[in-house]
């Protein structure tokens, strides 16, 4: 599957109009010498099967060469802003599927009273609000009407090392985090209602009901086991779209993660980072299916032992 988009990935950029000596090629002061020069260079000279044998070549160990603009190695790039690119996902991650998971439950087992309404409006709202103007508005309320978080950046000119060097770093992802929870709970508190609604309905949670257990002991035994697998499916192919959308909010929010790398190297046409990052998402988000399939197999009481 990785190899697979690779070579879609490959083809599509190198696809695209225009090119990184787009630029040069309108400058009268640039002959045309000088850029095949630089295309010999950087090995853009070669055939498209040649270019891509040799960067898959490289990236067996890491080495996804040197990126046009910075001259930078494009792997200590990547590396440098892929902490905070997964901090924000993974916390945003957990955020949603507790948040999710608490008010579908409470949505359904509220069913068509005022509690559920409101649950299901917030829903609502979330799956239909877009990212980057949901980030705009909680810039424009909280950071300059009440100026309770910073407009952008990662960190303040006067931050500290240390513990309060975090503290300032949580200070600065609090927006853009809370943005990424909210654009993701939609979806999944519909889908979470709709599957304890059908547990609810179902034969053996009657059988429960007979046996007058509390409600404790309903929410554990028999609605939560039967949530588990499904909603693990659904965070599983959701790190896509979380990171996807990473990629918007750290360029409103100025943040120097790998979604603000992309964008900005998408914009400059700079190959080797472009391909690089996609490469490392890919391999992020396909890591992340196997640990649900993994994670499903423990929850399968049938699977045990194999």
């Amino acid at each position: 599957m990785l190899l697979l988009i690779s070579i879609i990935s490959f083809l599509a950029i190198h696809a695209a109009p225009n090119s990184f000596f787009g630029a040069g090629e309108l400058n009268p002061n640039m002959t045309k010498e000088a850029i095949e020069k630089l295309k010999a260079v950087y090995g853009l000279d070669k055939s498209l099967l040649e270019q891509y044998l040799e960067w898959v070549k490289n990236i067996v160990t890491l080495n996804f060469g040197i990126s046009f603009v910075s001259g930078r190695d494009v792997s200590a790039e990547i590396l440098k802003r892929l902490s905070v690119t997964l901090f924000m996902n993974i916390t945003a991650l957990v955020a949603v599927f507790v948040l999710s998971l608490w008010l579908g439950i409470k949505a359904a087992l509220n069913y068509e009273k005022k509690s559920d309404f409101i649950i299901r409006q917030i829903s609502l709202v979330s799956f239909s609000m877009p990212s980057f103007y949901l980030a705009l508005l909680f810039i424009i309320f909280f950071a300059l009407n009440l100026d309770l978080f910073p407009i952008a950046g990662l960190h303040s000119v006067e931050a500290k090392e240390g513990v309060s060097n975090y503290l300032d770093m949580v200070w600065h992802l609090t927006l853009p985090i809370s943005v990424m929870i909210f654009v993701g709970l939609g979806s999944m508190i519909i889908y979470i209602r709709s599957l304890t609604l059908e547990i609810l309905k179902s034969d053996f949670y009657f059988f429960a009901l007979s046996r007058r257990l509390t409600k404790q002991d309903l929410l554990r035994y028999y609605i939560l086991p039967n949530l588990f697998p499904p909603i693990i499916t659904l965070l599983g192919l959701s790190l896509p779209g979380l990171i996807g959308g990473s990629v918007i909010l750290e360029s409103i929010f100025g943040i120097e993660g790998m979604g603000q790398l992309f964008f900005m190297s998408a914009l400059s046409r700079d190959y080797p980072v472009i391909m690089g990052t996609l490469i490392i998402t890919a391999f992020l988000t396909l890591l992340g299916n196997i640990l649900a399939d993994f994670i499903l197999l423990k929850l399968n009481p049938y699977m045990k032992g194999y």
